[in-house]
């Protein structure tokens, strides 16, 4: 409210030297005092009248002071329960709960930091069928991602090179062709967006941690607003792996997720193929990604696609199809097919020409895997095999609620002797060979 009546003020200066003109020191005192006054009743009227009960089935959430509301959350239709910690929570020790369910997402606010745990964990226990005073899950780290491996991962990013170069040539061209090189002054505040922009994304995954437990996996990331998820595997429809240019030289690769209601569509910012690997074989138990045969598009293709042909392809094998595209920066899809909820085949006038057609795979969440300018009768078998492959996913699929099985607890002491390696089982992770476009060649 302080701030609307600041804005109000500085939108017409004029208006606002007249006004402290009209009015006195004192009484300006007292019409901020009563402003303040009227916020906080506000504030602490809403707070009063607002409350939340939590039975077997649902979460009930009352609000208003003259018309009264009442939200009903029902516990089995919870994609995720996430605490989200603003820097001026933090400082006073509240956090709000976010809802995130099939249907949208909701938020709890605000509670503090132990009522907020206390809440989530009865909620994921009695989402998991499990007794509500069971107290929080126990986890497990797995990955931590270095904040000096997340600044130079930025800093290693095409994107951030082309939003320099292009302010620098925003305001060197316009000097160079007419002399006056005070026009190089422009660059000053397009150079501040961009630093902008790169240090922000920087806040947002400073300190970026993932950990397992038996509700799912738990994302903990944010320098100055901190925010905690938990990732049902089940509820992951695909995955993304990407490697810039830059990276392929460190083999870092950034991981996205697919998941349905959920604001955070990144597993991990950046991590080495390993690492990346091992993570994504939480979500994907029992499926090695890195051995999935892929065929490469038809050499005709080059006529639709002259530049980035080479890098079209996709396979499948009895549990995921992937798709792989990228020349010079790589990316690989992954879609479980239990996940699948069609297949289209599509064909433009210019692929009909040259015979060919892509296929596309759609799953919750607005996951769409694209396998383009297959051969047209390959598409047509691919269409025709994903149809089945998804059919019996869907019937060995495991139910997509949270997990129950317990996380082992770590071993009390630092030696890694005996204990298995965090995201591959204790096995030796599989180094993945060129033809799953995993590996750059040489």
């Amino acid at each position: 409210m302080l701030a609307g009546v600041a804005a109000a003020f500085l939108h017409d200066l004029h208006q606002a030297e007249e006004y402290r003109d009209a009015l006195s020191t004192v009484w300006g005192l007292a019409a901020l005092l009563a402003l303040a006054l009227a916020a906080f009743g506000y504030g602490f009227t809403s707070w009063w009248f607002t409350s939340y009960r939590i039975d077997e089935t649902e979460l009930r959430v009352a609000t208003g002071v003259l018309f009264r509301r009442t939200k009903h959350f029902r516990i089995d239709r919870l994609q995720a329960v996430d605490i989200n910690r603003p820097l001026v929570g933090r400082l006073l020790g509240v956090a709000k709960l976010q809802l995130d369910l099939a249907g949208g997402k909701d938020e709890l606010a605000y509670l503090t930091e132990r009522d907020a745990r206390e809440l989530r964990s009865e909620l994921l226990a009695r989402a998991a069928g499990v007794a509500p005073d069971s107290g929080e899950a126990p986890e497990r780290e797995l990955v931590k991602v270095p904040p000096k491996e997340l600044m130079v991962s930025i800093g290693l990013k095409l994107t951030t090179w082309w939003a320099v170069i292009g302010s620098l040539a925003l305001a060197l061209i316009p000097a160079l062709l007419s002399g006056n090189w005070l026009l190089v002054l422009f660059a000053v505040p397009a150079l501040a967006t961009a630093a902008r922009v790169t240090f922000l994304k920087y806040m947002r995954e400073f300190g970026w941690t993932v950990a397992e437990s038996p509700d799912g996996l738990r994302i903990d990331y944010g320098l100055l607003d901190r925010s905690h998820e938990t990732v049902p595997p089940g509820r992951v429809q695909s995955l993304c792996f990407q490697q810039p240019l830059l990276w392929r030289g460190r083999d870092w690769m950034r991981v996205h997720m697919a998941v349905a209601g959920s604001r955070n569509n990144v597993l991990l910012p950046v991590a080495p193929r390993e690492v990346a690997l091992g993570t994504a074989a939480r979500i994907l138990p029992g499926v090695d990604i890195a051995a999935v045969l892929t065929r490469p598009v038809p050499r005709r293709a080059r006529w639709r696609a002259p530049l980035w042909w080479r890098g079209l392809a996709c396979g499948a094998d009895g549990d995921v199809f992937v798709v792989r595209h990228g020349v010079l920066g790589r990316t690989v899809s992954v879609m479980p097919h239990a996940k699948v909820q069609s297949v289209r085949r599509t064909q433009g006038p210019w692929q009909r020409g040259l015979g060919l057609a892509s296929v596309h795979l759609d799953a919750a969440a607005g996951s769409t895997l694209t396998a383009s300018h297959r051969d047209a009768e390959e598409a047509d078998r691919i269409v025709s095999a994903q149809s089945e492959r998804s059919r019996i996913g869907r019937r060995n699929a495991l139910p997509e609620r949270w997990m129950s099985t317990p996380v082992p607890a770590p071993a009390p002491d630092d030696s890694r002797e005996g204990r298995p390696d965090p995201g591959t089982d204790g096995r030796p992770p599989d180094r993945p060979s060129e033809k799953d476009g995993l590996v750059p060649p040489n």
